[in-house]
């Protein structure tokens, strides 16, 4: 990718499950933070240690990785406004940007958050609900190279089911290092200070998420959130942009219309071709060598990250385990084959770790993807999937299971994905098929 500064982008190819190479479109912790400038404005509703409330729940959340050596974009004075889609609902909000991938400081001139205006030009939002964010009082930052960031709560009525906008000014030169490559949503770049502003002039329209990882909200009564953690199937590969039709997302429609509203958040940490068990490593000179960063670092590596750390967590989906099979000998190592056995294995920490926090952890069966136009299939990983499958159905490990593969095979060749629930590259499924993931998830087991 070209510098940002020269306006000019292109979306990453990803792999697995990501989109075939050359084709493939979108497939904490914390330090103490080194406050600068401003001191905060009367519009950030600063709230003293007293009235800070004790409990906080995620309303979303996305999964930060880092850019490879090919993705040059930089920011420099510019805001980028940002827009998510809640889960839950609650009364007072606070944002968790991150500078986990970065190798120097970030400094954070100005955020705010706002709810969208109803119509009106892309990136609008309504002025009465913007809200200054300031960190440890101050309303500009500068985060370690590492560090995640959150922010002071401010008051504001965020609904459930709807969005949420998130504007950052980066006044000075800014490597776009820790983003969210495929977010499935257009998001907006202009020139200066424009946080806020009702209206901006976008320069850029991207499809990541920048420094944005978490919001979180606090409801005024029981509420607790399911982390849902997976790979592109979860991250909503092939599904449409904007929508919001990724398969938590139609979890999270089916738990308001049957918990209400603020009752339980989902907390989507699904990322573009991630494994199991090995973090990115395309063979040098490959097509995949200049997006693989985008599939982020091994579940087992970040799942302390993103989900023991999540605000309100109690419940965990995990979905993984077809890119450690299909990968090695596509864009990773032949080296990297991986056995049913190990899989298990690494299941079987997930579950561990899991229960250590609490968590009650699910078992979703991994997808059939006869067919598929990434390589992926063989008998070998058939077998392999099969052997995983039961193990996640019959081994009793899991405090549940949730069966995907029912739920989306093909009855007359159940090692294929049904036609109508196929998007096309029979690996990742299209809208209804992700609508038919979140119906294949038994309510009674988040509530």
């Amino acid at each position: 990718m070209r510098p940002h500064s020269a306006r000019s982008t292109r979306r990453a190819r990803s792999a697995g499950p990501g989109r075939p190479v050359g084709r493939l479109v979108a497939l904490l912790t914390g330090a103490l933070l080194l406050a600068t400038a401003a001191a905060p404005a009367t519009s950030a509703e600063p709230v003293s240690r007293s009235t800070v409330p004790s409990s906080w729940t995620g309303t979303w959340a996305t999964t930060p990785t880092a850019a490879p050596a090919s993705d040059t974009t930089e920011f420099a004075n510019e805001t980028i406004r940002q827009t998510v889609r809640t889960s839950i609902g609650g009364d007072r909000v606070r944002i968790r940007l991150s500078n986990e991938f970065g190798s120097g400081p970030l400094v954070i001139g100005e955020a705010r958050v706002a709810r969208p205006a109803a119509g009106g030009p892309a990136g609008r939002i309504d002025p009465r609900t913007d809200r200054l964010l300031t960190f440890g009082g101050r309303t500009s930052v500068t985060v370690p190279a590492g560090a995640p960031l959150l922010s002071d709560p401010v008051s504001l009525r965020v609904p459930a089911g709807t969005d949420l906008v998130v504007s950052i000014h980066l006044p000075g030169p800014t490597p776009g290092s820790t983003l969210h490559a495929f977010a499935q949503r257009h998001n907006y770049v202009a020139a200066g200070n424009v946080t806020g502003r009702t209206d901006i002039e976008p320069t850029a329209t991207v499809d990541r998420w920048y420094f944005l990882t978490g919001v979180s909200v606090s409801t005024g009564r029981a509420s607790s959130a399911v982390v849902t953690l997976g790979d592109s199937i979860t991250d909503g590969a092939e599904t449409e942009v904007g929508a919001d039709h990724r398969w938590p997302d139609f979890l999270a429609r089916r738990l308001r219309a049957s918990a209400g509203p603020d009752t339980v958040g989902v907390l989507n940490e699904g990322v573009s071709g991630n494994r199991l068990l090995h973090d990115p490593n395309p063979p040098a000179g490959s097509d995949a060598e200049d997006f693989a960063a985008y599939f982020g670092q091994s579940a087992l590596r970040r799942f302390d990250r993103d989900v023991a750390s999540q605000p309100g967590a109690r419940h965990l989906i995990v979905l993984l385990g077809v890119n450690d099979l299909g990968h090695p000998g596509t864009v990773a190592p032949v080296s990297e084959r991986v056995t049913a056995a190990d899989l298990i294995e690494a299941h079987r920490q997930i579950i561990a770790r899991a229960h250590d926090r609490g968590l009650k952890a699910y078992g979703g069966t991994v997808l059939p993807f006869k067919g598929d136009t990434l390589g992926f299939y063989s008998p070998e990983n058939e077998a392999a999937r099969q052997v995983l499958n039961h193990w996640i159905r019959t081994g009793g490990e899991y405090d549940a299971v949730i069966d995907f593969d029912r739920a989306l095979r093909d009855p007359a060749d159940p090692q294929r994905l049904l036609a109508r629930y196929d998007s096309g590259d029979h690996l990742h499924p299209d809208d209804a098929g992700a609508e038919a993931m979140a119906r294949a998830v038994p309510l009674r087991l988040l509530r």
